[in-house]
């Protein structure tokens, strides 16, 4: 992804203010919230999307709503990375797959429906390697967004640190 700042102007940053948030939004509504017309906001998503600025659109669902109770971050060493990365390619389980460095080689997010079926998940992880699991317990803070709003990024660092 190309870094945001010298190839996006401060219309560009507010298009990808609201997208991130609500990515359903009509590009009307969009025209209005960032002052330009229909046809002119739609050109300006269309570019974005070209510059891959904006990879793709996803939809964000409830865990808790589709079975998934248990969330877990595992840390995970392996000396065989082909082999655990195509049983982590397959794991239904495995939501994010990430190489790290340090002492274990990836981190893993697990949601799964139980307790017993994350306990599971890690009894079948143990053939390629050892491994941490981490518990989440609550998600403070569940998602942030990349580009912050207009009025925050245009507030000096004075006014967010009184804020903040």
């Amino acid at each position: 992804m190309q870094k945001v700042g010298k190839s996006v102007d401060l219309i560009d940053k507010k298009i990808l203010f609201y997208l991130q948030s609500q990515a359903r939004i009509s590009m009307t509504e969009l025209g209005r919230l960032v002052g330009l017309s229909q046809p002119a906001v739609t050109e300006r998503v269309r570019r974005l999307e070209e510059k891959g600025v904006i990879e793709e659109y996803r939809t964000i669902l409830s865990p808790e709503k589709i079975g998934r109770h248990a969330t877990a971050y595992l840390l995970f060493q392996t000396r065989d990375c082909n082999a655990f990365l195509d049983f982590c390619r397959t794991s239904p389980e495995v939501i994010e797959c990430h190489r790290i460095s340090g002492e274990h080689n990836y981190l893993l997010k697990i949601m799964t429906d139980s307790m017993h079926a994350l306990e599971e998940f890690g009894n079948r992880c143990n053939k390629y390697g050892t491994h941490t699991i981490l518990i989440v317990m609550s998600s403070p803070i569940d998602h942030k967004f990349f580009i912050p709003s207009p009025d925050e990024e245009a507030a000096s660092p004075a006014d967010r640190k009184k804020s903040g």
